[in-house]
């Protein structure tokens, strides 16, 4: 169903003369004032000419946030470009949108062949980019398209709109700050396995997608690469009627998930505590390392680089270590 129509004039929430056609009245303390940033229009541009690749996010399970930019821009669209095209089909469909634009396939097994006729398509005509939900190019397919259209100086804009990861982050309960988004993990535990120890120092928080069926044995692996007792977050099915957030500790979470889990998922992790070490720790692994075959320099920067302390101070106390060894 479409959404109601934005009340124009009148006052109320709006002030004095409501919503205009340059924009909103804003909190800038002049009542009425313009934001300046909003404008009016489609594209939010002073020169649009038709003749661009527009990555338009669309709805991951509410209908009701399909924007109306996005609406606009289906509405407009001759040619949309999608990982399954009956997704963007249902997508008209629902949104009660009559047109019906040319629809293209673009996956993982044919976007190397395809992306150079789409980007050459784009540069006289709109070429619309969809995934099967939420934002094109993010864990899905579009980033070869993009890349050559960037390459080649066709224009390339955005529909902004739901992110199941921005989604799944801002309700975690986690920092916020600074995050990584890292995908889908590897299906098979070795590769799993190594992706995770790579991640386990990683101090940013960390964004996973994940399929149900694999959700319990991916927090297990986790569990034990990060520690049990990291904190995390279960995110399923955001935005439909059965959205759930599960807190918890990983080994929690683990439990919890053992039993099963259904629907879309999207796995929220904290990020690694800041480690103290001390510079007799510090010390030992350089000497380890040097041992080991590496230089005494290096081995002083890469273990400096790893625990914070300072690589002059610790190649000094290795000097004076191994001079009082003689």
């Amino acid at each position: 169903p479409r959404p109601p129509p934005l009340p124009v004039g009148g006052g109320g929430a709006y002030g004095g003369g409501g919503a205009t056609a340059a924009g909103v009245a804003g909190n800038s303390g002049s009542s009425g004032e313009l934001m300046p940033s909003i404008v009016a229009g489609r594209s939010g541009r002073r020169a649009y000419d038709g003749t661009m690749l527009l990555l338009a996010a669309t709805p991951i399970g509410n209908l009701g946030d399909a924007s109306i930019r996005l609406r606009e821009t289906l509405s407009e669209a001759k040619a949309i470009a999608a990982e399954d095209t009956r997704h963007p089909a249902q997508l008209l469909r629902l949104l009660g949108i009559e047109n019906r634009p040319e629809l293209v396939a673009l996956h993982d097994h044919n976007e190397h062949d395809r992306a150079s006729a789409l980007v050459d398509r784009a540069a006289t005509e709109d070429i619309v980019l969809v995934s099967d939900a939420g934002m094109p190019t993010v864990s899905d397919p579009g980033f070869r398209v993009v890349q050559l259209a960037a390459e080649r100086g066709v224009e390339v804009t955005v529909i902004p709109g739901p992110s199941a990861v921005i989604t799944a982050l801002a309700v975690a309960g986690l920092p916020t700050d600074r995050f990584a988004f890292a995908g889908f993990l590897p299906r098979k535990a070795g590769e799993r396995a190594r992706a995770l120890a790579a991640l386990a120092d990683e101090r940013r928080t960390l964004v996973f997608f994940e399929s149900p069926a694999r959700v319990a044995s991916s927090l297990t692996a986790i569990g034990e690469a990060f520690g049990v007792d990291r904190r995390g977050a279960v995110c399923r099915e955001l935005t439909k009627l059965h959205e759930e957030v599960r807190r918890g500790t990983l080994g929690e979470l683990a439990e919890w998930a053992a039993d099963g889990v259904r629907g879309e998922i999207v796995l929220v992790i904290g990020g690694a505590p800041e480690r103290v070490v001390s510079a007799a720790s510090a010390l030992a692994q350089v000497q380890e390392r040097v041992v080991a075959g590496e230089r005494l320099k290096d081995a002083t920067r890469a273990v400096a680089e790893v625990t914070g302390l300072s690589a002059r101070d610790l190649y000094a106390a290795a000097l004076v270590a191994r001079k009082d060894a003689e």
